[in-house]
């Protein structure tokens, strides 16, 4: 039986462009396949996909996807900042931050007394790299649900760090090479460690310098880092050094000194995944809402129905439903969680934890 909402807003099948469809818009929201108008909530490789005709999105986002994509961004560029309210066909639209990474937005969408927000992905913990999520009350809200379960409760993000801080000091002797994502992550972690007291420069494999330089073109000091290449063995001791998950365990790595791996994921938490990553150093850092974000979340906007995009969508419609919300998994096709497609934010493909 069609809701109300599902009559202007419902999932589109693949072979239509995918994502969200908004119909009195005219747009799709994250599309899979190139469509004529998209709108984009943020440049991971999962949700930010090229070759759409048009695009709007965050000046941040499409920053982005230039960096990845080139001339293949999409055909027409539409930078919208946060909070600019635009009449699209018979909608409003405006982007709100989603605190995900650089330029992640929600779209918030009203149409005949209805308003909508699709977050995207998100999290509700500061993050020095990007703006923090806005809390908007809504009709109907449809979230990510990633770390869906209840024993996703993520540690805060400097005691993470505190750690790896604490592991150079006790092997100076040996690199620390730790897995992050090319995208909000990598950087992240970085204005983490500056902000920890770290000021020597931070190695970086070949793979994550292009968006470290464009983040610092938008606004985002990173402190002097040095490419990872073309120094001798002893360069590395006592160093921090980032790389893509994918490198630390090939022969790249073997250029440094006996390292001590880690990896910044929400994933983290789960230690046999850890173990099967030779990861010796996890590190629970995570640009998605845990679980106790996720709840809350759904509660603070205050929203009478709930469509679930990916993840642990099962436990969160069951509390939701507890708490007299209309809850249910859309089960979009595309959208990979954390710890799956972003297997490698090595330029370009994938979510990242």
């Amino acid at each position: 039986m069609q809701t109300a909402f599902e009559s202007w807003i419902h999932p589109a099948p693949p072979s239509e462009g995918g994502g969200l469809r908004v119909v009195p818009g005219g747009f799709h929201i994250d599309p899979i396949r190139p469509v004529d108008r998209a709108v984009i909530t943020h440049g991971h490789a999962d949700h930010a996909r090229p070759g759409n005709a048009s695009v709007l999105a965050t000046p941040e986002t499409l920053a982005i996807m230039r960096e990845r994509y080139g001339a293949a961004a999409g055909a027409t560029l539409q930078p919208s900042p946060y909070g600019e309210t635009l009449r699209i066909g018979d909608v409003t639209v405006r982007l709100v931050p989603a605190g995900h990474v650089l330029g992640s937005a929600q779209v918030v969408i009203e149409h005949r007394g209805q308003r909508v927000v699709v977050s995207g992905d998100y999290k509700r913990r500061a993050d020095p790299t990007c703006a923090p999520f806005e809390v908007v009350p809504c009709d109907l809200f449809v979230s990510e649900a990633t770390f869906g379960l209840p024993v996703f409760r993520h540690p805060p993000a400097d005691r993470e760090v505190a750690r790896l801080l604490d592991s150079v000091r006790l092997f100076p002797d040996r690199a620390q090479l730790v897995g992050v994502y090319a995208l909000g992550k990598c950087q992240r972690v970085i204005r983490l460690l500056r902000e920890a007291g770290w000021d020597a420069p931070i190695f970086l494999h070949g793979a994550l310098g292009g968006l470290c330089g464009l983040y610092e073109r938008l606004g985002v000091p990173l402190g002097p880092l040095v490419p990872a290449t073309g120094l001798p063995r002893d360069a590395f001791k006592g160093q921090i050094v980032l790389a893509p998950p994918s490198a630390t365990a090939d022969r790249w790595a073997r250029r440094l000194p006996d390292p001590v791996v880690g990896a910044a994921s929400g994933w983290m938490r789960v230690r046999q995944r850890a173990r099967q990553r030779g990861v010796e150093l996890p590190m629970i850092v995570s640009d998605h809402a845990d679980w106790d974000e996720l709840i809350d979340t759904v509660r603070d906007v205050g929203c009478g129905t709930l469509w679930v995009t990916h993840g642990r969508e099962e436990a969160l419609c069951h509390v939701a439903a507890g708490m007299g919300i209309e809850a249910r998994a859309l089960a979009l096709v595309g959208f990979d969680e954390e710890g799956q497609g972003e297997t490698a934010d090595d330029p370009g493909a994938g979510d990242a934890a």
